[in-house]
């Protein structure tokens, strides 16, 4: 088990950046496997509430990623998804919202809107949108991408919820996996 998974995370700081300061110096600073320690050092500092100090890194880590690997490649999407959350963490939802939109967009292109990785995506959006106070788009969203039921019956035999408000204030609980 690594020391952040340990709670460990002062322990776990110096071996992030070490580790990262080696894949730069081994790889570059424009090479993808350096921006996964990006990444990791950028979660540890987040999990921190260190915010301002992680942003820059996530940042750095998804311009990396999308010169050398394109907008469409899972760890590219990785490291959009991580700066979306990120802006989240922190109620800036004007600037977590174009990542989320985009990498819905990404997600509906190569898996289509019925994979469970898609409506994953769909559902930070909504999940963005509703701590935004912002329901209106909660619904459209609602409408749209969680159409996994009709009639009370299950569409795609999919395992977890997604919960999301309806009209009426409660939780409509859809399935998908």
């Amino acid at each position: 088990m690594s020391l952040s998974a340990q709670g460990r995370l002062a322990e776990a700081e110096p071996l992030f950046k070490r580790s990262l300061a080696v894949r730069e110096s081994v790889y570059g600073p424009d090479h993808p496997d350096m921006a996964a320690s990006l990444d990791n050092l950028a979660d540890l500092l987040r999990s921190q509430g260190r915010h301002a100090e992680a942003e820059p890194l996530y940042k750095r880590s998804l311009a990396v990623r999308e010169k050398a690997l394109g907008t469409g490649h899972p760890d590219t999407v990785t490291s959009m998804n991580n700066l979306a959350i990120a802006y989240s963490s922190q109620s800036r939802y004007a600037e977590a919202e174009p990542l989320y939109k985009r990498l819905l967009a990404i997600k509906e292109k190569a898996l289509g809107p019925d994979h469970p990785d898609t409506l994953g995506m769909a559902n930070n959006l909504a999940c963005s949108y509703q701590d935004a106070g912002q329901i209106e788009k909660v619904q459209e969203i609602r409408e749209t991408e969680f159409v996994l039921q009709r009639n009370g019956e299950d569409v795609g035999g999919r395992d977890r919820l997604a919960r999301i408000p309806s009209e009426e204030g409660d939780f409509l609980l859809v399935k998908w996996a």
